[in-house]
């Protein structure tokens, strides 16, 4: 027996079908699908399937017919078994036939991971799933696994997802197969690592994400985003003041080395032995100013004024946080020089508050007291570092 039903929004015809579709009702299936596509004379049509248990050849034809009238039609959510029957019958090759994802709770999952986009969660000791944040992330998945597959290729140690589902509540997420693999995070945290290893290991990670060249249209030119953070900082700075911020940011040379964009102790796993990078969303390209201004503010400048912020964020004090990003600086650029280390930091600061100051005004923070000290903070120290600072380049 088959059941069909429909709604449309003007744009969008969608088609309902449930139950099964064979020679015996195909002829009352067809004339309901057509009454309901005289009713909703759209130029697009979308089979939802995720209730169609068995479909014959008599159904496939009316699908066919469908087609014809309409060139964009699409099947979506469709059970594995009822993917098959599409697949071997070429309908997969004549139209967008996409399958139904499968349900995944997170409820009562550890959290072990968090980017700017998600939170990563073990389900079991094998499986871990990242959790989007926006509600219709599908687009996003498909991009971060393609960057994660380019990064993978080019040699960086990345965790590939295999399966996207969706999340028992709403979203989507991307599922990997991490066995026992544990967060720097988390291994700070158990006292499994000490600051100085944490930071060896990350920093050698960071050196080989850096050294590697990227084709530039193969992920965002960091460069390009922080422009856009200068430029709407032009509303809320001294006029001289966003001008030098700007020029320093368009000074900055194109750059085709590979960054990560979120650089964390919280992105970066360890199994077997091998440091493994898990949030991909942020792969991009461009001068490490822009890596390391990201790690500061993970590690100190959104914790500053807060310093509660770094504990619930990375689950580690600030005195260990602060300690964590000065051990990774030294590492990174190899000298305990006191006056390179701050050259070098003040330039990343440059960039990083000028992200904090935007962040905080895009989400309001002028009309909170927080947000207005976060924002008079900012403020205050680019205003100091842009009167004494050239370039951002080191």
């Amino acid at each position: 027996m088959a059941e069909i039903s429909f709604n449309s929004d003007g744009k969008v015809l969608t088609i309902y079908l449930s139950g099964h579709i064979d020679s015996a009702n195909a002829a009352e299936t067809e004339k309901k699908i057509f009454e309901a596509r005289e009713q909703c004379p759209t130029d697009s049509v979308v089979f939802e399937c995720e209730n169609l248990k068995y479909i014959s050849s008599a159904g496939l034809r009316i699908i066919l017919r469908v087609k014809k009238l309409v060139r964009d039609t699409r099947i979506v959510n469709v059970t594995p078994e009822v993917y098959d029957i599409f697949d071997m019958t070429g309908f997969t090759e004549m139209m967008d036939v996409t399958k139904a994802y499968r349900v995944l709770s997170v409820e009562g999952c550890e959290v072990i991971g968090q980017g700017a986009n998600g939170k990563v969660y073990r389900i079991d000791p094998d499986t871990i799933v990242k959790v989007y944040l926006n509600p219709d992330a599908l687009p996003e998945i498909h991009r971060e696994r393609e960057l994660a597959r380019t990064a993978f290729v080019l040699g960086v140690p990345t965790a590939i997802p295999y399966d996207v589902v969706r999340i028992e509540g709403g979203g989507y997420g991307s599922v990997f197969e991490l066995l026992n693999a544990t967060s720097f995070a988390k291994l700070l945290i158990r006292g499994e690592r000490t600051v100085d290893e944490i930071a060896q290991m990350s920093t050698d990670l960071l050196k080989l994400i850096h050294s590697t060249v990227v084709k530039p249209d193969s992920m965002p030119d960091m460069k390009a985003v922080a422009l856009d953070w200068a430029s709407f900082l032009k509303d809320y700075l001294p006029k001289e003041q966003a001008d030098k911020l700007y020029k320093l940011v368009s000074d900055v040379p194109e750059d085709n080395h590979m960054m990560h964009g979120d650089y964390h102790i919280k992105n970066i796993m360890l199994q077997n032995g091998e440091s493994l990078l898990i949030d991909m969303d942020t792969l991009c390209h461009g001068h490490p100013v822009f890596e390391l201004a990201s790690m500061y503010n993970a590690y100190i400048g959104y914790t500053v004024l807060d310093h509660n912020v770094v504990l619930k964020f990375l689950g580690i004090p600030y005195e260990q946080s602060a300690k964590l990003w000065r051990k990774s600086l030294e590492l990174y650029l190899d000298t305990t020089d006191e006056k390179r280390i701050k050259e070098v930091e003040e330039k990343a600061m440059i960039v990083g508050y000028t992200r904090i100051m935007r962040r905080t005004i895009r989400r309001g923070g002028l009309e909170t007291e927080d947000g207005k000290a976060t924002i008079e903070h900012c403020k205050k120290i680019l205003a100091e570092l842009l009167s004494r600072i050239d370039k951002l380049t080191f």
